[in-house]
Protein backbone atom coordinates (compact mmCIF):
# COMPACT_ATOMS: atom_id res chain seq x y z
CA UNK A 1 0.00 0.00 0.00
CA UNK A 2 1.86 3.28 -0.88
CA UNK A 3 0.98 6.31 1.07
CA UNK A 4 2.18 8.35 -1.67
CA UNK A 5 -0.43 6.99 -4.24
CA UNK A 6 -3.27 8.21 -1.51
CA UNK A 7 -2.04 11.65 -1.06
CA UNK A 8 -1.78 12.86 -4.78
CA UNK A 9 -4.77 10.89 -5.85
CA UNK A 10 -6.55 13.07 -3.21
CA UNK A 11 -4.77 16.20 -4.23
CA UNK A 12 -5.59 15.44 -7.95
CA UNK A 13 -8.94 14.44 -7.62
CA UNK A 14 -9.80 17.46 -5.60
CA UNK A 15 -8.30 19.79 -7.79
CA UNK A 16 -8.71 17.80 -10.96
CA UNK A 17 -11.92 17.83 -9.86
CA UNK A 18 -14.60 18.02 -7.20
CA UNK A 19 -12.66 15.40 -4.59
CA UNK A 20 -12.96 11.61 -3.88
CA UNK A 21 -16.18 9.81 -4.50
CA UNK A 22 -16.75 7.18 -1.53
CA UNK A 23 -17.25 4.46 -3.64
CA UNK A 24 -13.32 5.48 -4.94
CA UNK A 25 -12.08 5.30 -0.94
CA UNK A 26 -10.33 1.78 -2.14
CA UNK A 27 -8.68 2.42 -5.06
CA UNK A 28 -6.81 5.63 -3.32
CA UNK A 29 -4.00 3.75 -2.55
CA UNK A 30 -3.74 1.09 -5.11
CA UNK A 31 -3.64 2.79 -8.43
CA UNK A 32 -0.86 5.46 -9.05
CA UNK A 33 -1.84 9.14 -9.76
CA UNK A 34 -0.90 8.55 -13.26
CA UNK A 35 -3.63 5.58 -13.66
CA UNK A 36 -5.65 7.54 -11.85
CA UNK A 37 -5.51 10.90 -14.08
CA UNK A 38 -5.83 8.32 -17.19
CA UNK A 39 -9.00 7.36 -15.69
CA UNK A 40 -10.45 10.47 -15.21
CA UNK A 41 -9.07 11.80 -18.95
CA UNK A 42 -11.68 8.60 -20.34
CA UNK A 43 -14.79 9.38 -18.37
CA UNK A 44 -14.27 12.96 -19.68
CA UNK A 45 -14.11 12.43 -23.43
CA UNK A 46 -17.83 11.61 -23.52
CA UNK A 47 -19.96 13.85 -24.77
CA UNK A 48 -21.65 15.52 -21.90
CA UNK A 49 -25.58 14.87 -22.39
CA UNK A 50 -27.17 18.69 -22.30
CA UNK A 51 -28.53 19.84 -18.95
CA UNK A 52 -32.43 20.81 -20.75
CA UNK A 53 -34.36 22.63 -17.99
CA UNK A 54 -35.83 25.53 -20.11
CA UNK A 55 -37.88 23.88 -22.75
CA UNK A 56 -40.14 22.09 -21.28
CA UNK A 57 -40.64 24.98 -19.23
CA UNK A 58 -41.48 27.43 -21.64
CA UNK A 59 -42.95 24.81 -24.01
CA UNK A 60 -45.94 23.83 -21.03
CA UNK A 61 -46.86 27.23 -20.64
CA UNK A 62 -47.23 28.60 -24.39
CA UNK A 63 -49.13 24.99 -25.96
CA UNK A 64 -49.92 27.40 -28.74
CA UNK A 65 -46.88 29.19 -30.30
CA UNK A 66 -45.69 27.26 -33.16
CA UNK A 67 -42.62 29.01 -33.43
CA UNK A 68 -40.89 29.56 -30.40
CA UNK A 69 -37.95 31.26 -31.48
CA UNK A 70 -40.00 34.14 -32.55
CA UNK A 71 -41.71 34.50 -29.26
CA UNK A 72 -41.56 38.25 -27.66
CA UNK A 73 -42.20 39.36 -24.11
CA UNK A 74 -44.54 41.97 -26.06
CA UNK A 75 -46.99 39.84 -27.48
CA UNK A 76 -47.60 38.70 -24.18
CA UNK A 77 -50.83 40.27 -21.91
CA UNK A 78 -49.23 41.54 -18.31
CA UNK A 79 -50.57 38.58 -16.56
CA UNK A 80 -48.89 36.07 -19.23
CA UNK A 81 -45.86 38.37 -18.62
CA UNK A 82 -45.69 37.92 -15.02
CA UNK A 83 -46.32 34.10 -15.49
CA UNK A 84 -43.49 33.42 -18.35
CA UNK A 85 -40.73 35.38 -16.19
CA UNK A 86 -41.51 33.33 -13.08
CA UNK A 87 -41.43 30.25 -15.07
CA UNK A 88 -38.07 31.64 -16.51
CA UNK A 89 -36.91 32.15 -12.77
CA UNK A 90 -37.87 28.42 -11.98
CA UNK A 91 -36.19 27.15 -14.92
CA UNK A 92 -32.78 28.94 -14.06
CA UNK A 93 -33.24 27.81 -10.62
CA UNK A 94 -33.76 24.31 -12.04
CA UNK A 95 -30.84 24.50 -14.33
CA UNK A 96 -28.91 25.39 -11.55
CA UNK A 97 -29.77 22.13 -9.35
CA UNK A 98 -29.56 19.90 -12.99
CA UNK A 99 -25.83 20.64 -13.09
CA UNK A 100 -25.03 21.03 -9.64
CA UNK A 101 -26.46 17.14 -9.34
CA UNK A 102 -24.03 16.32 -12.83
CA UNK A 103 -20.93 17.82 -10.52
CA UNK A 104 -22.21 15.44 -7.71
CA UNK A 105 -22.82 12.00 -9.53
CA UNK A 106 -20.71 13.16 -13.02
CA UNK A 107 -18.05 10.32 -13.79
CA UNK A 108 -16.32 13.21 -16.17
CA UNK A 109 -15.13 14.99 -12.81
CA UNK A 110 -12.61 16.66 -15.18
CA UNK A 111 -14.90 18.27 -17.28
CA UNK A 112 -17.58 19.75 -15.01
CA UNK A 113 -14.62 21.01 -13.07
CA UNK A 114 -13.24 22.81 -15.62
CA UNK A 115 -16.59 23.86 -17.07
CA UNK A 116 -17.04 25.63 -13.83
CA UNK A 117 -13.47 27.55 -14.15
CA UNK A 118 -14.97 28.43 -17.75
CA UNK A 119 -18.12 29.24 -16.23
CA UNK A 120 -16.36 31.80 -13.68
CA UNK A 121 -14.14 33.05 -16.57
CA UNK A 122 -17.26 33.67 -18.96
CA UNK A 123 -19.10 35.17 -16.24
CA UNK A 124 -22.84 35.57 -17.49
CA UNK A 125 -26.08 37.18 -15.57
CA UNK A 126 -29.09 36.55 -17.19
CA UNK A 127 -32.64 35.74 -16.17
CA UNK A 128 -33.35 34.18 -19.22
CA UNK A 129 -33.38 30.44 -18.99
CA UNK A 130 -32.94 29.38 -22.66
CA UNK A 131 -29.79 31.64 -22.44
CA UNK A 132 -28.08 30.73 -19.74
CA UNK A 133 -29.06 26.64 -20.18
CA UNK A 134 -27.33 27.64 -23.82
CA UNK A 135 -24.36 28.55 -22.46
CA UNK A 136 -23.72 26.30 -20.27
CA UNK A 137 -24.06 23.64 -22.19
CA UNK A 138 -21.77 25.40 -25.04
CA UNK A 139 -19.34 25.32 -22.00
CA UNK A 140 -19.77 21.69 -21.39
CA UNK A 141 -19.24 20.35 -24.50
CA UNK A 142 -16.12 22.27 -25.43
CA UNK A 143 -14.48 22.41 -21.93
CA UNK A 144 -11.85 20.19 -22.71
CA UNK A 145 -11.48 20.63 -26.47
CA UNK A 146 -9.91 24.09 -28.25
CA UNK A 147 -10.20 27.63 -26.82
CA UNK A 148 -10.82 28.81 -29.88
CA UNK A 149 -13.77 26.71 -30.60
CA UNK A 150 -14.37 27.92 -26.91
CA UNK A 151 -13.87 31.60 -27.44
CA UNK A 152 -15.93 31.64 -30.74
CA UNK A 153 -18.91 29.90 -29.81
CA UNK A 154 -19.54 31.88 -26.00
CA UNK A 155 -19.12 34.76 -27.85
CA UNK A 156 -22.08 33.65 -30.62
CA UNK A 157 -24.31 32.57 -27.20
CA UNK A 158 -27.62 35.06 -26.34
CA UNK A 159 -26.17 35.02 -22.86
CA UNK A 160 -23.26 36.82 -23.71
CA UNK A 161 -24.27 39.13 -26.37
CA UNK A 162 -27.29 40.57 -24.37
CA UNK A 163 -25.04 40.12 -21.10
CA UNK A 164 -22.66 42.78 -22.29
CA UNK A 165 -24.99 44.83 -24.34
CA UNK A 166 -24.47 43.63 -28.35
CA UNK A 167 -27.86 43.54 -29.22
CA UNK A 168 -27.57 47.47 -29.33
CA UNK A 169 -24.24 47.29 -31.27
CA UNK A 170 -25.15 48.48 -35.09
CA UNK A 171 -23.58 50.10 -38.19
CA UNK A 172 -23.09 54.10 -37.19
CA UNK A 173 -24.25 53.37 -33.37
CA UNK A 174 -21.21 50.90 -31.75
CA UNK A 175 -21.74 50.06 -28.55
CA UNK A 176 -18.04 49.19 -27.44
CA UNK A 177 -18.86 46.76 -24.19
CA UNK A 178 -18.71 43.47 -25.85
CA UNK A 179 -15.92 44.17 -27.58
CA UNK A 180 -13.69 45.96 -24.43
CA UNK A 181 -15.10 42.48 -22.05
CA UNK A 182 -13.87 40.23 -24.76
CA UNK A 183 -10.63 41.64 -24.86
CA UNK A 184 -10.08 42.29 -21.21
CA UNK A 185 -11.80 39.39 -19.32
CA UNK A 186 -11.68 36.44 -21.99
CA UNK A 187 -8.48 36.87 -23.58
CA UNK A 188 -5.67 38.97 -23.60
CA UNK A 189 -6.08 41.12 -19.95
CA UNK A 190 -6.25 44.79 -19.24
CA UNK A 191 -3.61 46.98 -20.65
CA UNK A 192 -2.69 44.69 -23.80
CA UNK A 193 -4.57 47.03 -26.12
CA UNK A 194 -5.29 50.19 -26.98
CA UNK A 195 -9.02 52.32 -26.91
CA UNK A 196 -8.62 52.39 -30.92
CA UNK A 197 -8.68 48.52 -30.62
CA UNK A 198 -11.60 48.51 -28.60
CA UNK A 199 -13.18 50.90 -31.19
CA UNK A 200 -12.37 49.08 -33.92
CA UNK A 201 -12.94 45.64 -32.91
CA UNK A 202 -16.23 46.78 -31.71
CA UNK A 203 -17.02 48.24 -35.15
CA UNK A 204 -16.32 44.35 -36.32
CA UNK A 205 -19.02 42.86 -33.92
CA UNK A 206 -21.65 45.17 -35.24
CA UNK A 207 -25.12 43.26 -36.27
CA UNK A 208 -24.16 39.86 -33.82
CA UNK A 209 -27.35 39.80 -32.12
CA UNK A 210 -29.99 36.15 -31.09
CA UNK A 211 -33.76 35.53 -30.93
CA UNK A 212 -35.46 35.10 -27.79
CA UNK A 213 -35.33 31.74 -27.90
CA UNK A 214 -31.33 31.83 -27.96
CA UNK A 215 -30.33 31.14 -31.52
CA UNK A 216 -27.70 33.29 -32.86
CA UNK A 217 -28.13 36.16 -35.79
CA UNK A 218 -26.15 37.61 -37.65
CA UNK A 219 -28.00 40.69 -39.06
CA UNK A 220 -26.69 42.09 -42.57
CA UNK A 221 -27.90 45.64 -42.38
CA UNK A 222 -26.32 46.43 -38.91
CA UNK A 223 -22.93 45.22 -40.13
CA UNK A 224 -20.19 48.03 -40.08
CA UNK A 225 -18.53 46.73 -43.70
CA UNK A 226 -15.84 49.31 -43.53
CA UNK A 227 -11.97 49.09 -43.19
CA UNK A 228 -11.12 48.12 -39.66
CA UNK A 229 -7.07 48.47 -38.10
CA UNK A 230 -7.14 46.09 -35.04
CA UNK A 231 -3.96 45.07 -33.14
CA UNK A 232 -1.50 46.35 -35.65
CA UNK A 233 -3.74 44.31 -38.82
CA UNK A 234 -5.75 46.03 -41.32
CA UNK A 235 -9.15 44.68 -43.29
CA UNK A 236 -12.25 44.08 -43.51
CA UNK A 237 -12.67 42.44 -40.69
CA UNK A 238 -15.83 40.58 -38.85
CA UNK A 239 -16.01 39.13 -35.17
CA UNK A 240 -14.66 35.78 -36.03
CA UNK A 241 -12.05 37.07 -37.69
CA UNK A 242 -10.93 39.57 -34.47
CA UNK A 243 -11.49 36.79 -32.24
CA UNK A 244 -8.72 34.76 -34.21
CA UNK A 245 -6.59 38.12 -34.16
CA UNK A 246 -6.48 38.11 -30.58
CA UNK A 247 -5.66 34.22 -30.79
CA UNK A 248 -2.30 35.08 -32.47
CA UNK A 249 -1.26 37.14 -30.02
CA UNK A 250 0.75 34.74 -27.29
CA UNK A 251 -0.49 36.82 -24.83
CA UNK A 252 -3.96 35.01 -24.73
CA UNK A 253 -2.12 32.22 -23.91
CA UNK A 254 -0.57 33.80 -21.36
CA UNK A 255 -3.76 35.16 -19.79
CA UNK A 256 -5.67 31.99 -19.56
CA UNK A 257 -2.63 29.79 -18.57
CA UNK A 258 -1.61 32.03 -15.77
CA UNK A 259 -5.24 31.74 -14.76
CA UNK A 260 -5.65 28.45 -14.87
CA UNK A 261 -2.44 27.77 -12.84
CA UNK A 262 -3.94 30.07 -10.28
CA UNK A 263 -7.13 27.97 -10.19
CA UNK A 264 -5.68 24.21 -10.28
CA UNK A 265 -2.08 24.68 -8.97
CA UNK A 266 -1.60 27.45 -6.42
CA UNK A 267 -3.94 30.42 -5.92
CA UNK A 268 -1.07 32.15 -3.59
CA UNK A 269 1.59 32.07 -5.80
CA UNK A 270 1.89 31.72 -9.39
CA UNK A 271 5.52 30.68 -10.33
CA UNK A 272 6.23 32.93 -13.40
CA UNK A 273 8.63 30.24 -14.79
CA UNK A 274 6.17 27.36 -14.94
CA UNK A 275 3.39 29.87 -15.82
CA UNK A 276 5.27 30.68 -18.93
CA UNK A 277 5.92 27.04 -19.66
CA UNK A 278 2.08 26.42 -19.40
CA UNK A 279 1.64 29.31 -22.03
CA UNK A 280 4.37 28.64 -23.94
CA UNK A 281 2.97 25.16 -24.53
CA UNK A 282 -0.78 25.96 -25.02
CA UNK A 283 0.37 28.67 -27.52
CA UNK A 284 1.95 26.15 -29.72
CA UNK A 285 -0.91 23.37 -29.24
CA UNK A 286 -2.70 26.20 -30.94
CA UNK A 287 -4.92 26.42 -27.12
CA UNK A 288 -5.96 22.72 -26.71
CA UNK A 289 -7.25 23.20 -23.63
CA UNK A 290 -7.00 19.00 -22.61
CA UNK A 291 -3.06 19.22 -23.31
CA UNK A 292 -2.98 21.86 -21.22
CA UNK A 293 -4.54 20.42 -18.40
CA UNK A 294 -2.27 16.87 -19.15
CA UNK A 295 0.92 19.44 -18.57
CA UNK A 296 -0.41 20.26 -15.39
CA UNK A 297 -1.42 16.94 -13.75
CA UNK A 298 1.32 14.95 -15.25
CA UNK A 299 4.07 17.75 -13.68
CA UNK A 300 5.36 16.17 -10.93
CA UNK A 301 5.76 20.08 -9.37
CA UNK A 302 2.10 20.11 -9.58
CA UNK A 303 2.42 17.50 -6.68
CA UNK A 304 4.70 19.41 -4.87
CA UNK A 305 3.94 19.82 -0.53
CA UNK A 306 3.59 23.00 -1.39
CA UNK A 307 0.74 22.87 -3.62
CA UNK A 308 -1.11 20.98 -1.72
CA UNK A 309 -4.28 21.97 0.40
CA UNK A 310 -3.71 25.62 0.63
CA UNK A 311 -6.64 26.50 -1.88
CA UNK A 312 -9.99 27.24 -0.44
CA UNK A 313 -12.67 25.27 -1.30
CA UNK A 314 -15.37 27.48 -3.39
CA UNK A 315 -18.72 27.52 -1.75
CA UNK A 316 -19.79 25.23 -4.97
CA UNK A 317 -16.38 23.23 -4.94
CA UNK A 318 -16.98 22.55 -0.70
CA UNK A 319 -21.03 21.81 -1.32
CA UNK A 320 -20.64 18.89 -4.24
CA UNK A 321 -17.20 17.79 -2.37
CA UNK A 322 -19.38 16.86 1.19
CA UNK A 323 -22.43 14.91 -0.89
CA UNK A 324 -19.59 13.10 -3.25
CA UNK A 325 -18.28 11.99 0.18
CA UNK A 326 -20.93 11.28 1.98
CA UNK A 327 -23.73 10.45 -0.58
CA UNK A 328 -27.19 11.77 0.30
CA UNK A 329 -30.75 12.28 -0.36
CA UNK A 330 -32.54 15.90 0.35
CA UNK A 331 -35.50 16.00 1.33
CA UNK A 332 -35.72 19.85 -0.14
CA UNK A 333 -32.91 20.40 -3.08
CA UNK A 334 -33.54 24.46 -2.96
CA UNK A 335 -31.63 24.04 0.23
CA UNK A 336 -28.73 24.30 -1.94
CA UNK A 337 -29.35 27.53 -3.52
CA UNK A 338 -30.06 28.87 -0.09
CA UNK A 339 -26.69 27.71 1.17
CA UNK A 340 -24.97 29.10 -2.85
CA UNK A 341 -26.82 32.66 -1.65
CA UNK A 342 -25.48 32.79 1.39
CA UNK A 343 -21.83 31.56 0.96
CA UNK A 344 -21.99 34.20 -2.12
CA UNK A 345 -21.06 31.78 -4.89
CA UNK A 346 -25.10 31.19 -7.22
CA UNK A 347 -24.41 29.39 -10.25
CA UNK A 348 -25.30 31.42 -13.08
CA UNK A 349 -25.33 34.71 -10.71
CA UNK A 350 -21.74 36.10 -10.79
CA UNK A 351 -21.67 39.08 -9.03
CA UNK A 352 -20.50 41.00 -12.04
CA UNK A 353 -18.65 40.67 -15.54
CA UNK A 354 -14.95 39.50 -14.04
CA UNK A 355 -16.79 36.53 -12.26
CA UNK A 356 -16.19 35.49 -8.69
CA UNK A 357 -12.42 36.53 -7.64
CA UNK A 358 -11.85 33.54 -5.28
CA UNK A 359 -9.08 32.53 -3.17
CA UNK A 360 -9.26 34.42 0.33
CA UNK A 361 -12.69 36.40 -0.73
CA UNK A 362 -14.87 33.21 -0.19
CA UNK A 363 -13.40 33.59 3.92
CA UNK A 364 -14.74 36.12 6.22
CA UNK A 365 -15.99 35.48 9.66
CA UNK A 366 -19.30 35.03 8.83
CA UNK A 367 -18.84 33.00 5.64
CA UNK A 368 -16.41 30.87 7.76
CA UNK A 369 -18.75 29.81 10.79
CA UNK A 370 -21.20 28.80 7.77
CA UNK A 371 -19.36 26.89 5.84
CA UNK A 372 -18.15 24.89 9.15
CA UNK A 373 -21.66 24.72 10.32
CA UNK A 374 -22.78 22.66 7.06
CA UNK A 375 -21.58 19.21 7.84
CA UNK A 376 -23.45 19.81 11.42
CA UNK A 377 -26.84 20.48 9.64
CA UNK A 378 -26.95 18.05 6.98
CA UNK A 379 -26.27 15.34 9.64
CA UNK A 380 -29.01 17.01 12.09
CA UNK A 381 -32.42 18.01 11.37
CA UNK A 382 -31.93 21.48 11.77
CA UNK A 383 -32.45 25.09 10.27
CA UNK A 384 -30.70 27.55 8.58
CA UNK A 385 -30.97 31.07 10.68
CA UNK A 386 -29.16 32.88 8.52
CA UNK A 387 -30.56 35.91 5.67
CA UNK A 388 -29.01 35.61 2.91
CA UNK A 389 -27.96 39.28 1.12
CA UNK A 390 -30.67 41.33 -0.54
CA UNK A 391 -30.59 40.75 -4.21
CA UNK A 392 -33.64 40.02 -6.11
CA UNK A 393 -31.96 38.88 -8.57
CA UNK A 394 -30.18 36.08 -6.92
CA UNK A 395 -33.50 35.51 -5.07
CA UNK A 396 -35.53 34.72 -8.17
CA UNK A 397 -38.11 37.35 -7.37
CA UNK A 398 -38.66 35.90 -4.18
CA UNK A 399 -37.37 39.02 -2.21
CA UNK A 400 -40.64 40.52 -1.37
CA UNK A 401 -42.20 36.77 0.21
CA UNK A 402 -39.22 36.02 1.48
CA UNK A 403 -38.49 38.87 3.68
CA UNK A 404 -42.63 38.97 4.65
CA UNK A 405 -41.82 35.45 5.63
CA UNK A 406 -38.87 36.11 7.54
CA UNK A 407 -40.69 39.46 9.33
CA UNK A 408 -43.48 36.67 10.50
CA UNK A 409 -40.73 34.86 11.90
CA UNK A 410 -39.15 38.05 13.89
CA UNK A 411 -36.70 37.55 11.62
CA UNK A 412 -35.13 34.38 13.49
CA UNK A 413 -34.70 31.84 10.39
CA UNK A 414 -35.51 31.31 7.00
CA UNK A 415 -39.10 28.99 6.29
CA UNK A 416 -39.15 25.60 7.24
CA UNK A 417 -39.23 24.26 3.77
CA UNK A 418 -35.34 24.85 3.83
CA UNK A 419 -34.21 22.81 6.88
CA UNK A 420 -31.45 20.39 5.63
CA UNK A 421 -33.22 17.19 5.48
CA UNK A 422 -30.60 14.94 4.53
CA UNK A 423 -30.83 11.37 4.33
CA UNK A 424 -27.22 10.21 4.06
CA UNK A 425 -25.86 6.69 3.04
CA UNK A 426 -22.68 6.15 5.40
CA UNK A 427 -22.53 2.32 4.28
CA UNK A 428 -19.45 2.66 1.61
CA UNK A 429 -17.43 4.97 3.93
CA UNK A 430 -18.31 3.15 7.29
CA UNK A 431 -17.02 -0.70 5.26
CA UNK A 432 -14.23 1.71 4.16
CA UNK A 433 -12.56 2.19 8.26
CA UNK A 434 -14.34 -1.65 9.40
CA UNK A 435 -10.46 -2.38 10.15
CA UNK A 436 -9.16 0.46 11.50
CA UNK A 437 -8.66 0.09 15.36
CA UNK A 438 -10.95 2.18 17.24
CA UNK A 439 -8.04 4.29 18.59
CA UNK A 440 -6.65 4.71 14.90
CA UNK A 441 -10.30 6.22 13.77
CA UNK A 442 -9.57 9.93 14.08
CA UNK A 443 -6.15 9.89 12.48
CA UNK A 444 -7.78 7.71 9.48
CA UNK A 445 -10.69 10.06 8.91
CA UNK A 446 -8.49 12.66 9.46
CA UNK A 447 -6.06 11.40 6.46
CA UNK A 448 -8.71 11.02 3.80
CA UNK A 449 -11.05 14.32 4.51
CA UNK A 450 -8.34 16.74 4.72
CA UNK A 451 -5.95 18.04 2.67
CA UNK A 452 -3.57 20.15 5.08
CA UNK A 453 -0.70 18.25 6.69
CA UNK A 454 -1.33 18.33 9.84
CA UNK A 455 -4.31 16.62 11.94
CA UNK A 456 -6.75 17.46 14.26
CA UNK A 457 -6.47 17.54 17.70
CA UNK A 458 -8.38 13.95 19.04
CA UNK A 459 -8.94 15.32 22.18
CA UNK A 460 -11.04 18.24 20.10
CA UNK A 461 -13.17 15.61 18.21
CA UNK A 462 -13.70 12.79 20.90
CA UNK A 463 -15.18 16.16 22.89
CA UNK A 464 -18.02 16.08 20.67
CA UNK A 465 -18.18 12.98 18.76
CA UNK A 466 -20.68 9.72 19.74
CA UNK A 467 -18.67 7.09 21.35
CA UNK A 468 -21.97 5.17 21.79
CA UNK A 469 -20.89 2.65 19.26
CA UNK A 470 -18.67 2.39 16.69
CA UNK A 471 -20.79 3.52 14.19
CA UNK A 472 -21.99 6.57 15.40
CA UNK A 473 -18.32 7.45 16.40
CA UNK A 474 -17.20 6.86 12.68
CA UNK A 475 -20.23 9.31 11.50
CA UNK A 476 -19.67 11.90 14.41
CA UNK A 477 -16.24 11.81 14.11
CA UNK A 478 -16.61 12.61 10.35
CA UNK A 479 -18.96 15.08 10.47
CA UNK A 480 -16.72 17.04 13.11
CA UNK A 481 -14.23 17.00 11.15
CA UNK A 482 -15.93 18.21 8.05
CA UNK A 483 -16.54 21.56 10.52
CA UNK A 484 -12.82 22.25 10.99
CA UNK A 485 -11.22 25.28 9.34
CA UNK A 486 -9.05 22.37 7.81
CA UNK A 487 -11.95 20.71 5.50
CA UNK A 488 -12.16 24.82 3.45
CA UNK A 489 -8.68 24.01 2.15
CA UNK A 490 -7.81 21.33 -0.78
Amino acid sequence: MSQGNFVKNKHLLWRAGFGPGVEQLGDLSEFSHKEFYKAMVKASRKDPVPLSEAQGTIQGLFMGVSDLGKLQLSELNADQRKLFQAKLREGVRNLNLAWMREMVNSSAQMREKISLFWHGHFACRNLNVFYQQGLVNVIRDNALGNFRDLLHSVSKTAAMLNFLNNQQNKKDHPNENFAREVMELFTLGRGNYTERDIKESARAFTGWTANFQGDFIFRKGQHDTGVKTFLGKTGNFDGDEILDIILEQKQAARFISRKIYKFYVNENDTDPEKAEWLADRFYKSDYDISKLMEDIFTSEWFYDEKNMGINIKSPVELLVGIQRMLPMELENEEVLIVLQRILDQMLFYPPNVAGWPGGRTWIDSSSLMMRMRIPQLINNTDELNVKPKDDDDVMMGRKDTEVSSLKKKKMTGIPKKQQINASVNWGVFLKYFEKTGRDNLIGGISKLLLQTKGEVSDDTIREYADESSRESFIKTAAIQIMSTPEYQLC
